[in-house]
């Protein structure tokens, strides 16, 4: 059993995915965002630490405020970070019936590896991502967050590939939305 590094939980949040969503944010960030807002979040290897089956068992008492297309998201930080955790609670989530969706810039993502291999597991057992993108311009996104958006947008590449939902945030195209 994975013990996650937990930031804060909200058992209410109604724009982090579809319907009221039991929202879990993750410790760790790798990012530095500009304007971040949960930047005590950026360290790693701190915060409460949690088994899946006891937070699930939380989340699920706040189930009749869900609806048909509520269910928990994991945010952060940057909930890769703690992907081993992750793949154990949406794994156990999905075996209780519960709708899962990742909040994730996808800064780590790769398809090379163990980390992909692990990313197509939960890939499996994620129902929907949002996926924050800081400014679609590269140069843009750099200033903003000291990194590329190369593997933000080859993550949604691959997410297109095998039809996942997705939804895009924060996103800031020039001439449209700056």
């Amino acid at each position: 059993m994975q013990r996650g590094f937990i930031h804060s939980i909200e058992s209410f949040g109604s724009v982090d995915g579809p319907g009221i969503r039991f929202l879990i944010f993750l410790q760790g960030c790798p990012m530095r965002c500009q304007f971040c807002h949960n930047p005590d979040s950026w360290k790693t290897g701190v915060g409460e630490e949690w088994y899946a089956d006891d937070l699930l068992d939380k989340a699920e008492r706040f189930r009749s405020y869900w609806g048909d297309k509520g269910g928990i998201t994991v945010s952060g930080g940057e909930a890769l970070l703690q992907i081993d955790f992750l793949l154990e609670l949406f794994e156990k989530a999905h075996q209780r019936g519960i709708n899962t969706c990742l909040d994730t810039s996808a800064q780590l993502f790769t398809q090379k590896g163990v980390f992909f291999e692990k990313f197509e597991r939960l890939m499996q057992v994620t129902d929907t991502i949002l996926l924050d993108i800081k400014h679609i311009d590269d140069e843009e996104h750099r200033k903003l967050t000291r990194h590329s958006n190369q593997n933000i947008l080859d993550c949604a590449r691959y997410l297109s590939d095998i039809k996942k939902p997705v939804w895009i945030r924060h996103v800031l195209i020039p001439g449209i939305t700056d």
